[in-house]
């Protein structure tokens, strides 16, 4: 995979890609003053965390490591104690960067942990899973979830360093790699409508991970985010919230189902569907731009629409605490066309109602 600049002054940083025996010398780079290391890894990726810590201790680095339990339950307040826990073990110093080896989970909660201990530590994400790849590594938003919402407690703490090895999406189970293709897919929709074309063009080789394919996805997928990061790195212009295209219904989704029941790229592809359909609605776009969504979705086996059993009121309290929502009234990111995207306030709280209820 070709190397991604996120250009954001003192706070730049590379993602770069490559096999996992190059990772020692990457994060010499990034991190030139550190002699220890604290590598966080989600417990399924155990074996190829290992493999890295080997070659950390091999170059000469000292290593405190950590395991995190898989799932959405561990971005939790407990967990991240345990966290903190760990680092003063080692102790951790201002110096010691924290790596975060695993899926969006991890990095979230690890990248929060990092952000936080000793007001800061160098953080470094090894993503294993392709939403982790062209999303939650990348912009340096990371926290936790609370049982009010999904990410309410959290904060922006950019990386050192990204470092990408696509050969890891071979293990990657294939409902795991196809949660990822739904933030895949909203790249296309919100920013390159030329990418969406690619994607419905190149399903096959996609779905049976040709390395080509897979290396321009996640590369092309990176750049898109690193722009938007670099022009509005907290999410001050308005520019960043485009990037949580389907989230307002698809965190709503995650939090009324329970954290885990629906992987986040599951949630995020029928939440897409929805902001299209409302988007119709209110005659922003044709029916024919959620069309186009629902079969590319559909053809990567991702869900399209909210479980029957998920009540309406339920969904739409957690959505007037979503982070977009001002004084309680709901705003979402809708499209124009395909390519584009919008953010909107102002829509009646009936037609989201009618939209959840599959009127």
């Amino acid at each position: 995979m070709e190397s991604v600049r996120v250009n954001l002054g003192p706070r730049s940083y590379d993602i770069a890609g490559g096999a996992g025996a190059g990772f020692a010398a990457f994060l010499r780079a990034v991190c030139p003053r550190a002699k220890q290391v604290f590598v966080a890894h989600d417990v399924a990726v155990t074996p190829q965390a290992a493999t890295l810590v080997d070659a950390l201790r091999g170059a000469g680095w000292r290593v405190g490591t950590f395991a995190v339990p898989s799932g959405e339950p561990s971005k939790s307040q407990a967990m991240l104690g345990r966290v903190y826990d760990a680092l003063a073990a080692l102790p951790a110093d201002r110096a010691t960067p924290v790596v975060a080896v695993g899926g969006g989970v991890t990095g979230d909660l690890i990248g929060f942990a990092a952000a936080s201990y000793n007001r800061g530590l160098p953080l470094v994400m090894v993503p294993t899973t392709l939403l982790a790849m062209v999303d939650s590594s990348v912009g340096g938003k990371v926290g936790i979830n609370h049982a009010a919402g999904k990410n309410l407690i959290g904060a922006f703490h950019q990386p050192a360093g990204v470092w990408i090895d696509t050969a890891l999406l071979d293990t990657l189970p294939a409902r795991e790699y196809a949660s990822g293709l739904g933030e895949v897919v909203k790249y296309g929709v919100i920013l390159d409508a030329e990418f969406f074309a690619y994607l419905e063009a190149n399903v096959p080789a996609i779905l049976a991970r040709d390395p080509a394919a897979v290396a321009h996805v996640v590369a092309r997928c990176c750049r898109l985010k690193a722009d938007v990061v670099e022009r509005d790195e907290r999410e001050e212009t308005g520019l960043r919230a485009k990037l949580n295209y389907g989230h307002t219904f698809a965190h709503a989704y995650e939090t009324v189902a329970g954290y885990g029941t629906w992987l986040h790229g599951e949630a995020v592809a029928a939440g897409m569907v929805a902001a299209s359909r409302l988007a119709e609605r209110l005659g922003r776009v044709p029916a024919s731009v959620t069309a186009r969504q629902q079969k590319l979705l559909a053809a990567f086996g991702l869900p399209t629409e909210p479980l029957p059993e998920w009540e309406i009121d339920a969904l739409l309290d957690v959505m007037r605490r979503d982070k977009k929502a001002v004084n309680g009234a709901l705003q979402f990111v809708l499209p124009s066309r395909l390519g584009e995207v919008e953010v909107v306030e102002g829509v009646p709280e009936a037609t989201v109602r009618d939209i959840l209820g599959g009127r």
